[in-house]
């Protein structure tokens, strides 16, 4: 029985095509990328995963009938193409394809919606609308192949590390950290709401004798922002840990970075320099900026803000602009920190929660947690939030809760530092935000 393709099988990926494979004959698939015909000669660009290959047509080597089938080609179709290598100084990689059969797989209709090439270019909801086609855009696709990588090697880091990867509820009944930013549904005949984080499930997960875990997945936030930095669902990757405090846990984050760094910057050589970007290693350990100090130096460049205050956008970029690569913020204020972060013994005002910085932006929120029952139900209290919601967690504060501290890094806003871009829908593959649900 033949199947859909027959006989034909990609034999490599453009990226593996090079001199040592001159006169060898080879298939390959991928997308018209562009065609240029010169009348006695035409040059097609071939586009798979990993980049491009020029296939040359010269009307004296090629069939009139294969030669006839090249000129019909439309941009974006798909196509396999047999054909024999040969050294070519001006093509890419330094090797063509001289063909001998080519299979149109799938024909492109035309107009195209938007220029995959980056000749004319398109606006980012332009882009989105048409997200099948943006992603095949070299530096698009760079991005995501810099994300997978990342996502890789923070599993390897974990695995290495003796962390436990679990997977907690995206559908709770009550909020994480408080507050009105959840997206609530109908759960039967009742309502729920989608996880704000795994926060509470990692902390049961210490009571539970596991010590060490993570979890990288999607987190849900019904905040109304519509920034460069904000999006109502995005990805977390959250570690918790038992018998650390907040110093041990900003180690463990600042190693996992600079793994990253190196792993990014050995495997994804082309992406980075398709995207123009530099990866350097961070000293270890990143530097420690306390709220206090913060606070002085957002003042001394004319933005006024008072102690207690979270950082507003004005002051995130008075200090990024002071501020370079990745840096904690820590000591931040009690007021303003989540019920469950450990207030600072000699200085209750104050909290162990810290932030990882990047430039300007906050990629990271961690902190030692509150283990003890009855200060818990205390911190719940003073934030205005009923300890009976909480019912089902504080449990497993009653029957031996160890110290424990953890943090939560949102993957797309790391992806950001690793690529440059400046805007979280870059990336994201369908971005949701309080304008977007579709694709």
């Amino acid at each position: 029985m033949t199947g859909l393709l027959e006989e034909w099988r990609r034999t490599h990926y453009t990226k593996n095509i090079n001199v040592n494979l001159v006169n060898k004959e080879i298939i390959v698939m991928g997308w018209v990328h562009e065609i240029r015909d010169l009348g006695g000669i035409i040059f097609v660009l071939i586009r798979d995963r990993d980049g491009l290959i020029q296939v040359t047509a010269p009307s004296k080597e090629i069939e009139a009938e294969l030669l006839s089938q090249i000129r019909k080609l439309k941009k974006e179709s798909v196509v396999a193409i047999k054909g024999t290598i040969q050294e070519s100084s001006r093509a890419p990689n330094g090797v063509e394809i001289i063909p001998n059969t080519i299979k149109v797989l799938n024909e492109a209709s035309q107009p195209l919606p938007m220029d995959p090439t980056d000749k004319v270019r398109a606006e980012i909801d332009t882009r989105l609308d048409s997200r099948f086609i943006d992603l095949r855009r070299a530096n698009v696709n760079s991005i995501f192949k810099i994300k997978s990588k990342m996502l890789h090697s923070t599993r390897t880091f974990f695995e290495e590390n003796g962390f436990l990867e679990v997977n907690t509820p995206k559908l709770v009944a009550s909020a994480t950290e408080g507050g009105t930013e959840l997206f609530p549904i109908t759960y039967f005949e009742r309502e729920a709401f989608l996880g704000q984080s795994p926060q509470l499930y990692k902390q049961i997960m210490m009571s539970g004798g596991f010590d060490k875990v993570y979890e990288i997945a999607q987190i849900f936030r019904a905040e109304e922002h519509d920034t460069l930095r904000h999006l109502n669902e995005a990805i977390s990757i959250d570690m918790e840990a038992s018998f650390i405090d907040d110093i041990d846990a900003m180690d463990t984050l600042e190693k996992l970075v600079n793994k990253v760094i190196v792993d990014v910057t050995v495997d994804c050589k082309d992406s980075l320099k398709t995207l123009d970007k530099e990866l350097l290693l961070c000293e270890c350990p990143f530097e420690r900026l306390d709220y206090d100090d913060a606070i002085d130096m957002i003042n001394s460049k004319g933005v006024e803000i008072e102690w207690g205050e979270d950082l507003s956008r004005a002051a995130e970029k008075a200090l990024g602009g002071m501020m370079e690569g990745y840096y904690f913020l820590t000591g931040w204020p009690t007021e303003i920190k989540p019920f469950y972060v450990m207030p600072n013994k000699k200085h209750p005002e104050k909290s162990h929660a810290f932030d990882l910085m990047y430039k300007d932006i906050e990629i990271s929120s961690g902190a030692m947690r509150i283990h003890q029952h009855e200060m818990l139900v205390e911190k719940i209290t003073e934030k205005g939030l009923n300890p009976d919601s909480f019912d089902s967690y504080l449990k497993a504060f009653d029957y031996g809760m160890p110290p424990h501290s953890g943090w939560g890094l949102g993957a797309d806003r790391f992806t950001m530092s690793l690529t440059g871009v400046n805007n979280i829908r870059e990336t994201v593959l369908f971005p949701r935000d309080r304008r977007r649900l579709t694709p």
